[in-house]
């Protein structure tokens, strides 16, 4: 009862703190004479799972400082790091430092300028296409095929045969496909499309998967996207490119010797190394 008490004084310290006088130097907690700060909190915070965020902001508060509180005691009663973990800690404060560099160096790199003139080259130019929505019912023969093209010009609903007869994944769905350019078919299902007219059924159609019998439900033009429709996609493309340039750039600005001693790569399992 004293540490929750402890806990939600210190909360409720921070909390009732004036707006202005809160940043990251704000002491939230002393253990043994080491100080815990909003800045350690928020620092914690940035990096807990992506379930952990979604927490109204007191459990989040109760439960970082609580873990901060625990850790900083741990570490009072350790006589520094093992041999490991030194090595851990080195390992973790280059890859922080590496992080950073790249994370401020790639942010940099990409301008307003850099996203318009990448949206142009992908879409400038780009041809109308025309996009198609259709159905279809795969079955297993032709003669199948035909029975159902029968059924349909005697009045059938092509749904509910799709449902009832195909064995594409689509059929459960009436056979609907959605929309879609050609090339995300087969070529033989692709051809049989753009011959046909908004409204037709097909003969049926062989392809590698079956015989198809196809409505064409509508056609329609496409357009380039909007730049902004895409603009996180170009933009975390130009991020890539530019972090590729800074590590590139690293090293071959780098100064990398190795000793010509071989190493058996087998060494790399053998913890007992660390001790």
């Amino acid at each position: 009862m004293t540490k929750l008490r402890t806990l939600t004084a210190a909360a409720a310290l921070v909390l009732a703190l004036p707006a202005a006088a809160q940043d990251a130097s704000t002491v939230v907690a002393t253990v043994d004479g080491t100080d815990i700060t909003l800045g350690h909190m928020i620092a914690m915070r940035e990096r807990l799972p992506e379930q952990y965020q979604s927490l109204d902001d007191q459990t989040l508060f109760d439960g970082i400082l609580e873990q901060l509180e625990q850790q900083t005691a741990l570490s009072t009663k350790a006589d520094g790091l093992s041999p490991e973990g030194e090595l851990v800690m080195e390992n973790e404060r280059r890859a922080l430092l590496a992080a950073e560099v790249v994370e401020a160096r790639a942010a940099e790199a990409v301008t307003e300028e850099d996203v318009q003139a990448a949206y142009e080259e992908a879409y400038g130019n780009a041809e109308p296409a025309t996009e198609y929505n259709a159905s279809h019912i795969l079955v297993e023969t032709e003669e199948e095929a035909r029975s159902l093209i029968a059924e349909l010009e005697d009045g059938a609903d092509f749904a509910e045969l799709a449902k009832a007869n195909s064995t594409g994944p689509s059929g459960p769905s009436g056979g609907d496909l959605g929309w879609f350019l050609p090339d995300a078919m087969v070529a033989e299902f692709a051809d049989a499309v753009q011959e046909m007219e908004p409204g037709a059924i097909s003969e049926p159609v062989q392809t590698q998967f079956g015989w198809h019998v196809i409505k064409l439900n509508d056609t329609r033009e496409t357009t380039p996207p909007p730049l902004d429709e895409v603009r996180g996609e170009i933009e975390g493309q130009l991020q890539l490119d530019a972090i590729e340039t800074i590590v590139s750039d690293a090293m071959d600005g780098a100064e990398i010797t190795r000793p010509e001693t071989q190493i058996d790569p087998a060494l790399l399992r053998d913890t007992s190394l660390l001790d």
